[in-house]
C-alpha cells in the first residue's frame, strides 16, 4: 500500500511539475481522463505497460515513478 501511495503522489507531482492536465496527459498516453484520475486517487494500478509509457513519457525510471529509490 505504501508504494502505491507513493506512485499517485509521484505521478501527480511528475504531472504538474510539467504543467500538464490529466486530459493532456491521457491523450499523450491514449487513455482516458478518468483512468489519470483513478491512478493519481490510488483507486486503480496502472498495467505494466502503462508505467513503462508513463516512464518514458516523463524521462523517468519506474523505480522513482513508483518510489523504489526514495
Amino acid at each position: 500500500m505504501e508504494y502505491q501511495n507513493k506512485f499517485k503522489n509521484n505521478l501527480k507531482e511528475l504531472r504538474l511539475s510539467n504543467k500538464l492536465g490529466q486530459v493532456e496527459l491521457a491523450k499523450a498516453l491514449g487513455v482516458s481522463k478518468g483512468v489519470i484520475s483513478l491512478w493519481e486517487n490510488g483507486q486503480r494500478e496502472p498495467t505494466m505497460y502503462s508505467l513503462i509509457l508513463l516512464a518514458k513519457f516523463f524521462a523517468v525510471s519506474i523505480d522513482e515513478l513508483v518510489g523504489l529509490n526514495e
